[in-house]
């Protein structure tokens, strides 16, 4: 078939869906409204994680603190970043758990976009006023929230939408948020250097609030899909203890091999990114031309995932299931990996991490979610967070400390690391995979697999 042909027809398919479930343009509208509040704000974190202006990141009091004991923050800003996003991961995992412990979905989902969104607003008069320490904090927020803002839809998206659904739509979902992350970047190039990176915070959340409203409108469709199959109801709180999630990695197979995974791919993308940071950092010598190179990065990768996403990822996940999507990624990190440890150009670390991340968002990410479908709420909302936030954080941390050993050797070395992580990373899928087919198969009405893996905790 023709690509003129062939493009109606994917359009005709799409149309087919939204008729088949009417959902689905919600979802679609709020994943693209999501990560289009994000990626207008990720070209000024990576900027400011760039700068070679170490007091555009922490506040003076702080540098001075270290530099009066013989310690340069500049060459350890991610370092410090990273252990400071972590311990505030940990404090903020058990306030989560009680959230949704002790409240329905219809109070705590508005309630975690809500502080963002007041959270958004603060750094607006941060920024506006010029308050020190605003970029330290900016790195931090941001990075937690985007863990915990994409954790919750796609939890939420496993409340709406059955195994079968999933695997059908889920590409589509996926695709909206891709449009959203070309938007996003295009945003911050065509404003960023008129309007200044205080009125990008409002921009932000203007998107934001547009996902609450989308959250509204789908609770509904959660509620019959659970009475319908007779599955536990999300407008009850879940209950058990705020720190179940944690308990649920740490006793079940399957969680234990997704968390696995989830580490590896965390590690191969740390190393890259650590290596990406320090050519900018030498390239590139203000904010505003960093915050540029990082945009068309975005914009690269958007393009690929998109790409990715229109032409293989619902065929693959609806013709052969998880197993292709999870694979492909490892064996693609491979062989970049391979290349970068023999020739570690710098051209070639940007071509490597656009296809790392465009893999892990168009055939990775939707995978591993549609596993979420087919188990429990807690599993769902306590252990899927927990695998995404204080997990996939601490990951972060032994990695970036792990990149500032192994930078000493060269660049060979941090490359040659990654190669080993990234073929444990597809060890660690084929055992995933073989957990996954122990799941039972989701049922019709009168089903509760739901009620199946359960936790006591």
């Amino acid at each position: 078939m023709s690509p003129a042909a062939a493009a109606p027809s994917r359009l005709g398919r799409f149309r087919a869906a939204l008729s088949e479930s009417p959902p689905l343009l919600w979802a679609f509208v709020y994943f693209f409204c999501l990560l289009s509040g994000y990626y207008v704000l990720r070209p000024v974190r990576e900027a400011m994680v760039a700068s070679s202006d170490i007091e555009a990141v922490f506040p003076h009091a702080m540098v001075a603190f270290f530099a009066g004991r013989g310690v340069a923050l500049g060459e350890f800003t991610l370092q410090v970043i990273f252990t400071a996003v972590f311990a505030i991961m940990l404090l903020l995992q058990p306030v989560y758990g009680w959230l949704v412990s002790r409240f329905p979905r219809r109070v705590f989902l508005p309630a975690i976009y809500g502080f963002f969104i007041g959270t958004l607003l603060l750094f607006y008069l941060m920024f506006d006023s010029g308050v020190a320490g605003r970029g330290l904090a900016f790195i931090l927020w941001i990075t937690v929230f985007n863990l915990f803002a994409v954790a919750v839809f796609w939890s939420f998206m496993a409340d709406v939408f059955d195994n079968a659904q999933a695997r059908r739509f889920y590409g589509y979902i996926g695709a909206a948020g891709t449009l959203g992350a070309f938007l996003g970047p295009m945003l911050t190039k065509a404003l960023v250097k008129q309007v200044g990176i205080a009125n990008m915070m409002l921009v932000s959340a203007v998107l934001l609030s547009a996902c609450v409203v989308c959250i509204l409108k789908l609770r509904a469709w959660a509620v019959l899909r659970e009475r319908e199959r007779r599955l536990a109801s999300g407008e009850v709180p879940m209950g058990g203890k705020f720190l179940a999630g944690l308990k649920l990695v740490a006793r079940e197979p399957l969680l234990r091999w997704l968390a696995l995974v989830v580490i590896a791919g965390v590690g191969v993308g740390t190393l890259l990114y650590n290596e990406q940071n320090a050519i900018a950092r030498t390239a590139f010598a203000t904010a505003a031309e960093r915050a540029d190179y990082f945009a068309t990065l975005d914009l690269a990768v958007n393009s690929l995932t998109l790409l990715v996403q229109l032409f293989a990822t619902r065929p693959l996940l609806s013709r052969f299931g998880i197993a292709p999507a999870l694979l492909i990624p490892g064996f693609a990190i491979i062989v970049g990996f391979s290349v970068l440890a023999a020739s570690p150009l710098p051209l070639m670390v940007a071509v490597v991490q656009v296809v790392t991340r465009a893999s892990e968002f168009s055939l990775a990410k939707p995978a591993r979610e549609t596993i979420y479908t087919r188990v429990g709420r807690e599993w769902r909302y306590k252990a899927g967070a927990a695998i995404d936030t204080v997990i996939y954080r601490g990951a972060d941390l032994g990695f970036v400390w792990l990149h500032k050993l192994l930078s000493a050797f060269g660049s060979s070395a941090v490359f040659g690391a990654g190669l080993l992580v990234a073929t444990g990373m597809t060890v660690g899928v084929l055992r995933l995979l073989r957990e996954e087919a122990k799941l039972p198969s989701e049922r019709g009405a009168g089903g509760a697999v739901e009620d199946a893996p359960a936790s006591p905790a």
